[in-house]
C-alpha cells in the first residue's frame, strides 16, 4: 500500500474521526458515531482505498533525483 493521503488531510481525518467517535459517548450517544473509525484508520495509515480505485493522490510526491 502506497501512501495516497497528504499530511494535512491525515490530520483532518483523524480529528474528524475522533469527533464522530465522541458521539458514541457524549451528545446523542448514538452508535452512528462508530463510523468515525474509518477516517481515523485511513488518517493513521495514510492510505485510502477509494482514492486508490479512483487514482487520487493528495500526497506530495518528492521529485526523484536522476543519477548522472
Amino acid at each position: 500500500m502506497e501512501r495516497n493521503i497528504g499530511d494535512v488531510e491525515r490530520v483532518v481525518r483523524v480529528v474528524a474521526g475522533l469527533g464522530l467517535l465522541s458521539l458514541v459517548f457524549v451528545g446523542p450517544q448514538t452508535l452512528w458515531g462508530l463510523i468515525g473509525i474509518m477516517p481515523i484508520l485511513t488518517g493513521l495509515s495514510g492510505w485510502c482505498p477509494p482514492y486508490s480505485l479512483l487514482g487520487i493522490n493528495t500526497c506530495r510526491v518528492k521529485p526523484e533525483s536522476k543519477p548522472e
